[in-house]
């Protein structure tokens, strides 16, 4: 919201002298977000006045063009010139060649005399051009800074001014005003006016405020002169929640009024410091209005509307052009303001372009209406239309103002417009008013640690518009009309730490429990991420939102040609991702091809976080009241219908571990890398992990490991398909894994301590065994660490090979085997006994073949 210094000194004390951002500093006092400061005069600086053209005469030039050599007056006549800057005639008479023609002599232009500064940093100067030496410029608005219009030069007598030469057009503009802004926040929508942010003010300093909308005397409030208005009628059959898309629809009419009348001056520099362009007198008027109370309205051209007006929902395949030209085909669930031939408008969002006021209008209707704020939001978002109107119903804007700003558009337009208020009023509906909150006083302390008396609640209360009373020990606190947001106790609480000031909470921190520190699952994941990241992984975080394609590729290991189970966002981020996760693949996989997209070809990273399965239950149908413990059943039915969300950790590898140096190749990462990892985990937790060949959609045919634990599966490791390489862009060879972690987590030892230091040397003794080809490494393995017993230390596989010298079908697994004893030094002897006990085994189970 941009604040026009000027404009908010007519609600309140703010100074003359005041910057915006002293404004800025003061609104932060009360909870209000400063975000930038709009200055003309940081872009546009004088002298510029006023001058009157005294003679014009048109020069063809060669290259097609004509311009025109103009003599203007710039001081009043008979006075001096008093400006001395370079360029600048003492006689008070510039000769300035202008390209535009839509002016004439005696016509009031603006000057922009050399010295002056113009957007851009376009510097004035006397220059030589087209033969002639032109000291100044004639400016267009678009030139100024102050609108669009590059297609001739601003004549100020359209605009219905009649200045004397010489006069600071940068006054006269406005152009020495300047606009704070601010961030309005969701809950605080009635600071998206100057009505609103001039009471805030108030509350920051305690100085006056004068209410703009006390200002207004209605055609209701006589009853004598109101008559009968334009026919409307308020039907919704099919309301959201069951709150009526409109609950108040207010109609004025004007007439007799000049649609071509300019905007006066003073109006359009504040519309345009606030941000919006000037269009007619109609409309800025109308934003004039909303910017100045909150409360959107509209003005439709009476002549084109046909019979009454209805307010109500749009019927299926109907539609309507809206006023930016678009045709929409509207949703039964749009909130619609209709006449007898159709919509002529989506409530809230945008008018109809077959009823706006255009050059040949004389009569309006004004329009000013409450809407439900869901509908209005819902309209916005569904067709892709934000608007000035749209941000201020969807925040919630107070129903005692349509009756207001209606009359208050209607009173400018009899001002600027010469129109005639013909005190046909319509207001259908009535205002849906805040309820009363019951407050207990000992709340505001117990909420924020400070001591509030009596006095001070009921008086900060009292200030932001509450009516106050008691009930008993209770206070019975009426929000005011404008605030929709205070709707529970802790929602007032809020507004007294507010404005007693935030600076009074002491800060104080909390103290913890004794003997309480971290649980046992959140010192095995912190030990499992430490632990990844000490092996050179990079951790990344990425959105759970997924495809259902993505989900239903990575999440199960079977193409079954349906989508696997999974949750659904009713109101997802990205059309493209509309289901939470049952995977961390998907998120972590883009990360690496973002990576390797720019320049990162070695890459290994890693991701840990919750995936969502669905239960038999989803959600739950109704949610208990706050303030009262609900009771044992009810939580478990809350808690059925919470999706199962286990923890899941994944990895990703591409490119090399090591780089390559002269003579010393690096080596390329594998499928073997993903299934160390998956064991790197593993081993953190002090749990035994399985690894047998496996098979997965996404993942190569024969290059695939799935992971077991206590004989269940929990994930899987290997390289990619070369398909799906191919489709998301990944690096070739691109390795992953993914594990439960959770379940890892809860099979772990209740104390993981770190294993003694032997010190006895320990003896190293390599087995090469030829098995059957369809023998898993793993099984071999299993069966050699049983017949070795227990002075086996640790075993790892170090070569597998098939081909020349070993028999079809079969292939030779060379094992590494360390043993040592914990009281004493083996012999060799004993070493080799060990070994040959366990060769033995292997060849009583597999028919392994010592090599």
């Amino acid at each position: 919201m941009r604040i026009p210094l000027s404009w908010i000194r007519e609600y309140t004390q703010f100074p003359a002298s005041g910057t915006a951002e002293d404004l800025m500093a003061e609104l932060v006092q009360v909870g209000l977000e400063e975000e930038d400061v709009h200055r003309p005069t940081d872009e546009l600086s004088g002298p510029i006045v006023v001058g009157e053209v005294l003679e014009k005469i048109p020069e063809p030039q060669s290259n097609g063009k004509t311009i025109n050599w103009c003599q203007v007056r710039v001081v009043p006549e008979g006075a001096a010139q008093t400006l001395t800057h370079e360029g600048i005639d003492p006689s008070g008479i510039q000769g300035v060649v202008c390209g535009a023609h839509n002016f004439e002599v005696g016509d009031k232009v603006v000057v922009t005399l050399p010295g002056a500064v113009l957007p851009g940093d376009f510097r004035i100067a006397a220059r030589k051009t087209y033969g002639h030496v032109s000291a100044g410029m004639i400016a267009s608005v678009r030139e100024l800074g102050i609108g669009e219009d590059h297609d001739g030069i601003l004549v100020l007598s359209r605009l219905g001014l009649d200045p004397e030469p010489g006069t600071d057009a940068m006054e006269l503009l406005g152009l020495y005003d300047s606009a704070a802004e601010i961030n309005v926040t969701p809950d605080r929508g009635y600071a998206f006016s100057l009505r609103g942010i001039a009471r805030e003010y108030s509350h920051a300093t305690g100085t006056p405020f004068i209410d703009p909308a006390g200002q207004i005397s209605t055609t209701k409030d006589d009853d004598d002169a109101a008559r009968p208005g334009h026919e409307v009628s308020l039907t919704d059959d099919t309301p959201i929640y069951g709150v009526q898309g409109c609950s108040r629809f207010v109609t004025h009419k004007v007439t007799g009024m000049d649609p071509t009348a300019p905007t006066p001056p003073w109006m359009a520099a504040r519309l345009r410091l606030a941000g919006m362009r000037t269009i007619s007198i109609a409309v800025d008027v109308s934003n004039y209005v909303m910017l100045e109370l909150g409360q959107p309205n509209h003005c439709y051209d009476a002549a084109k509307l046909d019979g009454g007006i209805e307010v109500r929902r749009a019927g299926v395949g109907e539609q309507l052009t809206t006023l930016d030209e678009t045709v929409r085909t509207l949703d039964a669930e749009d909130l619609v303001i209709a006449d007898q031939s159709g919509p002529i408008g989506i409530a809230g969002v945008m008018g109809g372009a077959r009823t706006e006021v255009d050059s040949t209008t004389s009569a309006v209707i004004v329009e000013a209406a409450h809407f439900d704020p869901i509908s209005v939001s819902r309209s916005k978002r569904r067709h892709k239309l934000p608007s000035e109107a749209s941000k201020r119903f969807e925040r919630g804007v107070d129903p005692l103002l349509p009756p207001l700003a209606a009359q208050r558009v209607v009173d400018l337009l009899v001002q600027l417009a010469g129109g005639t208020d013909s005190r046909e009023v319509t207001d259908a509906g009535a205002a849906e008013l805040p309820q009363p909150i019951r407050l207990d006083p000992a709340l505001p302390e117990r909420l924020t640690g400070v001591a509030y008396t009596q006095e001070q609640i009921s008086s900060t209360l009292g200030a932001i518009g509450a009516e106050v009373g008691q009930d008993g020990e209770q206070l019975l606190v009426t929000p005011p009309s404008w605030r929709p947001d205070l709707t529970i106790p802790a929602a007032l609480v809020e507004e007294i730490a507010r404005l007693v000031g935030y600076d009074k909470i002491p800060a104080r921190l909390p103290v913890p429990p004794a003997g309480r520190g971290l649980t046992t699952a959140q010192q095995r994941r912190r030990g499992v991420y430490a632990g990844m990241a000490a092996a050179g992984f990079t951790e990344v975080l990425s959105y759970p939102f997924y495809s259902e394609a993505a989900n239903t590729r990575f999440g199960q290991a079977e193409d079954t040609g349906k989508p696997m189970p999974m949750l659904r966002l009713a109101n997802p981020i990205a059309s493209q991702h509309p289901a939470l996760r049952t995977t961390v693949l998907p998120g972590l996989l883009e990360a690496l091809r973002r990576n390797v997209s720019r320049g990162f070809t070695d890459v290994a990273l890693f991701e840990a976080g919750s995936v969502f399965h669905p239960k038999a239950q989803l959600g739950s149908p109704s949610i208990p009241d706050l303030g009262a413990y609900p009771g044992e059943e009810v939580l478990a039915g809350l808690d059925a219908g919470i999706p199962d969300q286990p923890l899941h950790i994944a990895a990703a590898l591409s490119g090399a571990e090591t780089a390559e140096l002269p003579g010393v190749p690096g080596r390329r990462r594998d499928w073997a890398d993903a299934v160390d990892a998956a064991q790197k985990v593993a081993d953190l937790l002090r749990v035994r992990l399985e690894v047998v060949q496996g098979q997965h959609q996404a993942f190569h045919p024969g290059r695939t490991a799935e992971l077991r634990f206590n004989g269940a599966r929990i994930g899987h490791a290997g390289e990619l398909h070369p398909k799906v390489i191919e489709e998301l862009d990944l690096p070739a060879r691109t390795s992953v894994m993914e594990l439960d972690l959770s379940v890892l987590i809860e099979g772990s030892p209740e104390q993981i301590s770190a294993e003694p230091i032997s010190t006895f040397p320990p003896t190293t003794q390599d087995v090469s065994l030829i098995v059957a080809q369809e023998l898993p490494a793993a099984e071999l393995e299993a069966t050699l660490v049983e017949g070795a017993g227990e002075l086996l230390e640790s075993i790892e596989l170090f070569d597998v090979y098939a081909g020349e010298h070993i028999e079809a079908g079969h292939k030779s697994l060379a094992f590494g085997l360390r043993f040592r004893a914990e009281d004493r030094t083996l012999t060799a002897e004993e070493a080799s006994a060990a070994r040959a006990e366990a060769v033995s085994l292997a060849q009583q189970r597999h028919g392994a073949v010592q090599r």
